[in-house]
């Protein structure tokens, strides 16, 4: 007695139902991997003890501090290129280069206003330090702290370029390996689909023998 096959609309609607559940769990799991993820960040920001001056040594620390975010956001590149679900890989690396950028540089400012009082318009805190970065990097310019002396001013600049770089070229970057990631992946779905119907063909042909 042969089993009778389930209806040809009843397959691809459970698959689509499991499929939606799984995307949704993915989306949720990558949510709170972001928020943790900045959250961390920034709590380690305020709680990391930073009583030393801004000297060459912290300018090296500034520099060495870029490499590394530039080699950890190479690895995301490569990450999302290869990952299931490259949409949700890129923001969760998103979430962690974009605030260590602005951190990194929120640390200087404050280690060399702590260093050099005076090198803005008024004392920072780390908050202030903070604040300022992020109207650097969003080009607001409220003109309420502004950089005086010429280390901060060139410390100021340096932001603006990695800025540029950061939203301009870092953000195609991304696109481009969110593209790669999503052809893949349709690209692994094409083959999987021809090896399926490949294998139906087959299980046709030994049963008519």
């Amino acid at each position: 007695m042969t089993r009778p096959d389930p209806s040809p609309d009843s397959r691809p609607a459970g698959l689509a139902a499991r499929g939606s559940g799984s995307v949704r769990r993915q989306a949720v799991r990558a949510g709170l991997r972001t928020v943790t993820t900045a959250t961390g960040l920034v709590v380690g920001y305020y709680l990391l003890p930073m009583d030393a001056e801004f000297s060459g040594g912290s300018a090296v620390g500034v520099v060495v501090g870029l490499m590394g975010m530039l080699a950890l956001f190479a690895w995301q590149i490569n990450t999302i290129a290869r990952s299931p679900s490259p949409r949700l890989r890129a923001v969760e690396a998103l979430s962690t280069t974009v605030p260590l950028f602005l951190l990194l540089f929120s640390a200087a400012y404050y280690l060399l206003e702590r260093s050099t009082s005076g090198s803005f318009t008024e004392p920072l805190t780390r908050t202030d330090s903070l604040y300022f970065t992020l109207t650097v990097f969003s080009t607001v310019g409220f003109g309420d702290i502004t950089a005086v002396t010429q280390t901060a001013r060139v410390l100021t600049m340096v932001q603006m370029v990695g800025n540029i770089l950061l939203v301009g070229v870092a953000a195609k970057v991304v696109a481009g390996a969110v593209r790669t990631g999503l052809h893949r992946k349709e690209m692994g779905a094409k083959g999987e689909e021809a090896k399926g119907d490949g294998a139906d063909r087959g299980g046709d042909g030994a049963g008519g023998v």
